[in-house]
């Protein structure tokens, strides 16, 4: 976990996969997911060059039909990586 002025990263797990889960729950204790603009802010906060949540499954493992497991891994994309950088140079 890494904090910034106004801001956490996390790294959270979905017990349910539901859709929005994640978003749906930070928000409600009042912390919305940056860049959300459904269930964060309505106005974008010019602080982060977002333009869309910050929200990236790194690693997803699924259960294959023959009952082996499977894990794939993807880096942060350039866009996400950029707003983590500008918030770094911001502390």
């Amino acid at each position: 976990m890494d904090s910034f002025p106004g801001y956490t990263l996390l790294l959270v797990r979905p017990i349910t996969g539901r859709t929005h889960q994640i978003r749906v729950h930070l928000a409600a204790i009042g912390h919305p997911v940056a860049g959300d603009s459904v269930y964060g802010p309505r106005q974008r906060s010019q602080e982060v060059p977002l333009r869309r949540h910050f929200l990236h499954a790194w690693r997803l493992t699924l259960m294959l039909l023959d009952g082996s497991q499977r894990t794939f891994e993807a880096p942060l994309p350039p866009d996400l990586q950029e707003a983590l950088d500008a918030l770094r140079q911001r502390r």
